[in-house]
């Protein structure tokens, strides 16, 4: 049988442990650098208009992440998370060439 004590002593701790975890869960996420070489690879720019047109010549000018289906976030959002880059914000007026069309 367990006595008050020895359970306040392992409960304690581990409560702290999850209050400290848990607060870095709830961080918020990093947004997408141009310089990260998916980034570099997809062609996203953080601005659209600034797309190498003549290396993604799928870019149209309409096209933006805030319109793309993989933006996951209201089409008004500055930036939200986006699968394509595991979670990290992207700007809703950027663009990478894995833009799809939000239904």
């Amino acid at each position: 049988m367990t006595s008050r004590r020895t359970f306040l002593l392992k409960v304690i701790p581990a409560a702290g442990a999850l209050a400290i975890l848990g607060g870095k869960a709830m961080a918020a996420p990093a947004t997408v650098a141009e310089t990260d070489p998916q980034a570099v690879a997809l062609g996203y720019k953080a601005v659209g208009s600034k797309v190498d047109k003549a290396k993604f010549p799928k870019y149209a000018a309409t096209q933006n992440c805030g319109n793309c289906q993989l933006f996951q976030g209201k089409a008004t959002d500055a930036a939200a998370p986006c699968a394509i880059f595991g979670g990290k914000l992207a700007a809703n007026k950027g663009w990478c060439s894995a833009w799809v069309k939000k239904a």
